[in-house]
């Protein structure tokens, strides 16, 4: 059996992953030939997407885990990622299926790498160690501007918290020079990995962020159709 498709969307918090994410699922079912079996489309985030790994998110992202030390903060972001590896994203490829994911190590090399200031090497050196290496076949990096992304990200962490009591905001505390860091480290991403990364920058609307994670693929499973 053919391997499946891994696609990962990358991006600051409220970049619009999320949202882009649960279209392109729609957009899949409806555009894959209907041969394809049931439920051959497997979404999943990051942390998180296990019951150990939501665990995980928890503790990484509750603004009440102060003094967390960057090696550390890294090292549970790569716990929570290997188990999601063996329980969820590597089974799913090994049946075929595709495999679309909310954060994979860009986040980690862009966060720890370039927010904490831990450089790639080390970040790229656990992916190795702990992933086995496993690379997306695509990535679709949004890159609206960083104060948007910023301004969004906050009010809908506030919203979440007086509906569903959830903090998750620990990272938007953060000053801007921080999130400045990451912003300039996925760039550097894109720019290292031009075949495997899309940047769709710009603020731009709903529909014309999913229009050109359409297009990016819609190539890529005719590569991958090609490949057969």
């Amino acid at each position: 059996m053919q391997r499946g498709l891994f696609i990962t969307l990358e991006g600051l918090d409220g970049s619009g992953k999320t949202t882009q994410i649960r279209r392109l699922s729609g957009w899949l079912e409806k555009h894959l030939p209907a041969s394809t079996p049931q439920q051959s489309i497997v979404m999943t985030r990051q942390p998180g997407g296990t019951a150990t790994g939501d665990r995980i998110r928890a503790l990484l992202l509750d603004s009440r885990s102060t003094g967390l030390a960057p090696l550390a903060e890294m090292a549970l972001m790569f716990a929570d990622r290997a188990q999601a590896i063996a329980e969820v994203i590597q089974p799913a490829l090994d049946a075929g299926k595709i495999v679309l994911c909310d954060r994979f190590t860009d986040s980690t090399e862009a966060y720890q790498g370039g927010g904490r200031q831990l450089g790639s090497e080390i970040v790229l050196g656990f992916h190795r160690l702990l992933c086995g290496n496993l690379q997306p076949d695509l990535t679709l990096l949004l890159l609206p501007s960083l104060e948007s992304s910023l301004e969004r990200a906050r009010r809908r962490n506030q919203r979440v918290a007086e509906q569903a009591g959830q903090d998750e905001s620990r990272f938007e505390s953060e000053k801007d020079a921080f999130f400045s860091r990451v912003w300039d480290k996925y760039r550097e991403i894109a720019q290292r990995e031009p075949d495997r990364v899309v940047c769709i920058e710009g603020n731009l609307s709903i529909d014309e962020v999913h229009e050109q994670i359409v297009e990016a693929v819609a190539e890529r499973l005719v590569l991958s159709t090609q490949q057969l």
